[in-house]
């Protein structure tokens, strides 16, 4: 049993610092898979959705110091039942998810290692009758080295984990796991590989028309309509394989210009997912490359999922020399963790990207 003991100490600790780095290295993405489960339409608890930033770095940091602790052996009982009752949550969660069919990647492994809602509970059940094993044997957990010195290193991972994490929110993560990497190509990333069948994806755009709510089904291309932009759902249509872009569509007053835009040498993109609650502080360094690019030659476009009142407003009180377009919110989401953030393309090539902090750090 010892030998039992030690290997599921090892497995579940090295898991959970693995999943919670991970995590902690795009804490952002994190926070927006959190408020997709805060939603109406998941748990009901949209009350959380404002604080989802602040809940998803105490959970990511303190899964990774668990698994720490456990390791360690530090303070068995507490970290044991610290184990037990996250994973019992985590494998409510990953059931409610699958069964419903409300999440279809459960975050666990952030963008590195996407899990459909069932791959996530069955990795909890595992997950579960490890700690379970733990947790009844506790006595078999001794600590690997003098315990005086074990509330140092949790005090010093608490520090490490709160100086990256700090770090990754004022720049972007370190690793980046998403289709919209530096050195893809957007238009080869739009395309499955030869052989594939491509599944349809419906979206569904939200309207506020004269106070009743009007919603718009099509593939992408933002609608025309006489009312305030509410929001935008996707779905996906059979069982077929999807690209890994299947959602970048660049709309504007003249149509879609996505492909104008991915076959220029020099663009700058301007990246801001919401209006509403965009980073004031960030566009003084947005007015400034703005400006650089354009007396350089460079197409600058601003990407939004907000409504043109809302653009004319932003332009106007920082006087901004280029237009905003309309792109699906989840697809700015996913393409940089800062709002605003800057991209740099050449032929849909991704060459630089930025946070609004390290604007000056961006070479046109």
């Amino acid at each position: 049993m010892k030998a039992i003991v030690s290997i599921a100490r090892i497995l579940v600790g090295v898991l959970f610092i693995f999943s919670g780095f991970i995590k902690l290295n795009d804490p952002v993405g994190f926070s927006y898979k959190l408020q997709e489960y805060f939603s109406e339409p998941v748990l009901d608890i949209t009350f959380l959705i404002p604080f989802a930033l602040i809940i998803a770095i105490l959970i990511v940091i303190f899964e990774l110091v668990v698994g720490i602790m456990l390791l360690i052996g530090y303070a068995p009982k507490f970290t044991s039942w610290s184990l037990l009752l996250m994973i019992v949550f985590f494998t409510f969660l990953t059931f409610y998810s699958a069964y419903y069919n409300k999440v279809t990647d459960c975050g666990c492994f952030g963008d590195a290692i996407p899990l459909t809602p069932w791959e996530s509970f069955y990795k909890d059940v595992i997950l579960l009758v490890l700690i379970l094993v733990i947790f009844f044997n506790q006595k078999y957990i001794n600590p690997i080295f003098p315990v005086k010195y074990h509330k140092w290193v949790i005090f010093a991972s608490f520090m490490a984990c709160f100086a990256f994490c700090y770090h990754v929110l004022m720049h972007l993560p370190m690793m980046d796991f998403r289709p919209y990497k530096i050195g893809n190509n957007i238009p080869e990333k739009m395309q499955l590989p030869e052989g594939a069948e491509k599944a349809e994806v419906i979206y569904s755009w939200k309207f506020n028309v004269n106070g009743e709510e009007k919603v718009i089904q099509n593939n992408g291309a933002y609608p025309q309509v006489d009312g305030e932009f509410v929001g935008v759902e996707t779905s996906q249509t059979g069982e077929n394989a999807i690209p890994p872009i299947h959602d970048f569509v660049i709309e504007g007053d003249e149509g879609d210009i996505t492909q104008e835009v991915l076959s220029a040498e020099k663009v700058l993109l301007i990246v801001t997912y919401n209006l509403r609650v965009t980073e004031i502080d960030g566009y003084d360094a947005v007015k400034s490359l703005s400006e650089e690019a354009l007396q350089k030659g460079y197409k600058v476009i601003g990407l939004t999922a907000s409504g043109t009142d809302l653009q004319e407003k932003l332009k106007k009180e920082f006087n901004l020399n280029f237009d905003f377009y309309q792109t699906d919110e989840t697809a700015l989401k996913t393409i940089v963790r800062s709002n605003p953030g800057f991209l740099t393309l050449n032929q849909g090539t991704i060459t630089q990207k930025k946070h609004w902090f390290d604007a000056s750090d961006i070479e046109l």
